[in-house]
Parts: structure tokens; C-alpha cells; sequence
């Protein structure tokens, strides 16, 4: 399944609106995959230990797309291969 630009720019918008109404991470993380059944992988993390360039910088976080086609899934940036995101929170410093 590829994510296209407009589903990408919709996981971007409801993150960042459930980051900016005081959600947590969680929250954010379970927000998203409830409005996203389809999606192999959604997870969260902090973007301190994200070892790979975000696909997007939002507001506050980091959004990175997921290839789980294999047996483990990868970070990418092709969007035609993800099937799935990391949120990244950024610290309020970063």
C-alpha cells in the first residue's frame, strides 16, 4: 500500500491537532491508528533516538514513513512503499 500525499498531509493534520489539544504521545499514537485501521505500523517514539531523517517536520514532532513489506520494517522516505508511520515527539529545545 502506498501512503499518498494527501493521506500523509491528513496523518500530519490530526497528529498535530491532537499534540496541540494536550494529547500525549500515546494518545497521539492511538488517535492515529484508530483513524488508520489499514495501516501496518503506526508507533511513536522520541525523536531523540530516531536515527533516520524525518519524511516530514511538523510542529513538535517528526513524522517518519514505515516499509514493513518484509519480514522487518524499515524507516523510508518513498512514500509508493510505506505502509505504516513513526510520530517522533520532539523535545520543546529541539
Amino acid at each position: 500500500m502506498a501512503l499518498s500525499p494527501e493521506r500523509i498531509d491528513s496523518i500530519a493534520t490530526l497528529a498535530g491537532r491532537l499534540f496541540a489539544g494536550g494529547g500525549k504521545l500515546d494518545a497521539v499514537v492511538r488517535g492515529v491508528r484508530e483513524a488508520n485501521p489499514d495501516l501496518k505500523t503506526v508507533t511513536g517514539a522520541m525523536a531523540a533516538v530516531m536515527a533516520e531523517d524525518p519524511f516530514r517536520e511538523e510542529a513538535g514532532f517528526d513524522l517518519h514513513l514505515v516499509d514493513g513489506n518484509n519480514h522487518c520494517w524499515l524507516i523510508t522516505n518513498k512514500p509508493e512503499l510505506a505502509t505504516g508511520v513513526v510520530i517522533a515527539q520532539r523535545d520543546e529545545d529541539e
